[in-house]
C-alpha cells in the first residue's frame, strides 16, 4: 500500500476507486465499505484510494475554536489506521491535513479540484451521513450530481449493524471509555490494539521490587508513545504483546498520563502506554527491547489509573494489578477448557 502526504505526488495513481473519511479504527463497518471500494476498483480496472485527514477536523475546530471538550476521543494513531486499512486490502492512502484552507474550501471546489484534478476519481464510495466542504455545505446529492455531470460513478453505503447495533467510531469510543473490551471487538472484528516503536521512560519500573540479587528486575517497562492527547481508552488493563517473540507475551499495562509520576518524567505530559511483561524474553537483555515495533492487544480493563502516595504504594498497586491480570489469564484457561470439553461431549453424542 503506498501512502501520500497530500495529492501532489507523481507515484499517484492517474485515476482510482475512492473513498473518504476519517476511518478512525478502522471499524466493522469501515472493513465492508473498504471490501465494496475494492470490488468496484477492480472491475474499473483502477487502484482503491482512501482519503483520510490528520488532523481529524473535530480536532482542527476544537483548537480553532478553543474548545478542547469539541476534539474526539481518538480510537488510533495514525500508524494503526494505516496497518489496518492495508490489511484490508486498500492500494494507496492520499492523507490530507485538515487546515484552514481545507476548511473553507467549497464543496464545489473540493470536488474540481481535489477529487477530479487531483485524485482522477471513477468512481466515489461515501456513507450514509457524509458531508464535505465548507459549512459541511456538501452532501451525496451534490456529489452525485456531480459524478453524473463530470462522469465519475457515486455510491452511497447504509450503516453497517452487527446483532442490531450500528456500528460507528462513536459506538467503539464509547466502549472503549467505559472499559467494555469485548464489545470493542466485537465492533473492530479483533482485538483493540496500539502499536509503535519501544521508547525510553524513566526506567523506574525496573527498579520497583527489585530483589537484592537481581537489582533491575521488578516490573520493567515496555513504553509506547499514543500520538494522541486525547485517547479513547485509559486506565490499566489485561494485554498482550505482539513482536518481541515467537508466541504472545501475556502483560500489564497502563494507558494514559501516568498520576503517580512528577512532571520532570521524560514523557511528562505525554499519553504513554507502559506494559509489564510476565515473562521477559532471556534473548533480549535488559535494553533489547528499545526501538523494536510491538503491538499491544488490550483484552481486559482491571481499573482506571489511580494516583499513589509514594513509590512503595505505587509498587503494592502494581503487584496487585499482575496478580490480577494473572488471575484473569487463569480464568480464560478454565472458560476455554470447559468449551472444549462440552465440545467433546458432543461430538461423542
Amino acid at each position: 500500500m503506498k501512502v501520500f502526504r497530500g495529492f501532489h505526488h507523481p507515484d499517484l495513481a492517474p485515476a482510482c476507486a475512492l473513498t473518504i473519511g476519517n476511518f478512525d479504527g478502522v471499524h466493522r463497518g469501515h472493513q465492508a465499505m473498504l471490501a465494496l471500494l475494492r470490488s468496484e476498483a477492480a472491475h474499473r480496472g483502477v487502484p482503491s484510494c482512501v482519503m483520510t485527514f490528520e488532523p481529524h477536523p473535530r480536532d482542527y475546530f476544537a483548537k480553532a475554536l478553543n474548545k478542547p471538550e469539541l476534539a474526539p476521543a481518538r480510537i488510533a494513531t495514525l500508524r494503526d489506521k494505516l496497518t489496518e486499512l492495508e490489511r484490508c486490502g486498500v492500494d494507496q492512502v492520499v492523507v490530507l491535513p485538515f487546515d484552514a484552507r481545507l476548511a473553507s474550501q467549497s464543496p464545489d471546489d473540493f470536488i474540481q479540484q481535489v477529487l477530479m484534478r487531483g485524485l482522477g476519481v471513477r468512481y466515489v464510495l461515501v456513507g450514509d451521513d457524509f458531508r464535505f466542504g465548507a459549512q459541511r455545505a456538501g452532501d451525496y446529492a451534490m456529489l452525485d450530481a456531480a459524478g453524473q455531470r463530470l462522469g465519475f460513478d457515486v455510491a452511497r453505503m447504509n450503516s453497517y449493524e452487527v446483532h442490531g447495533l450500528r456500528v460507528s467510531s462513536s459506538a467503539v469510543r464509547d466502549a472503549l471509555g467505559q472499559g467494555q473490551l469485548q464489545a470493542v471487538q466485537a465492533l473492530l472484528g479483533r482485538p483493540y490494539s496500539i502499536s509503535g516503536h519501544v521508547v525510553h521512560g524513566r526506567k523506574l519500573g525496573r527498579e520497583l521490587a527489585a530483589t537484592a540479587e537481581g537489582a533491575g528486575d521488578g516490573f520493567r517497562t515496555l513504553n509506547l508513545r499514543f500520538s494522541h492527547w486525547k485517547p479513547a481508552a485509559s486506565g490499566i488493563f489485561v494485554v498482550q504483546v505482539h513482536g518481541l517473540s515467537d508466541s504472545p507475551l501475556k502483560g500489564v499495562a497502563n494507558l494514559g498520563i501516568r498520576p503517580s509520576l512528577d512532571p520532570t518524567d521524560v514523557n511528562g505530559g505525554r499519553v504513554l502506554l507502559e506494559t509489564h511483561a510476565f515473562d521477559w524474553p532471556a534473548d533480549l537483555g535488559p535494553e533489547g527491547g528499545y526501538g523494536k515495533i510491538i503491538r499491544v492487544d488490550l483484552l481486559h480493563k482491571l481499573h482506571d489509573e489511580l494516583k499513589y502516595d509514594g513509590l512503595d504504594a505505587l509498587t503494592k498497586g502494581i503487584a496487585k494489578d499482575c496478580e490480577d491480570a494473572q488471575a484473569w489469564f487463569a480464568s480464560r484457561r478454565g472458560d476455554n477448557a470447559q468449551s472444549l470439553s462440552r465440545q467433546t461431549t458432543r461430538d461423542r453424542i
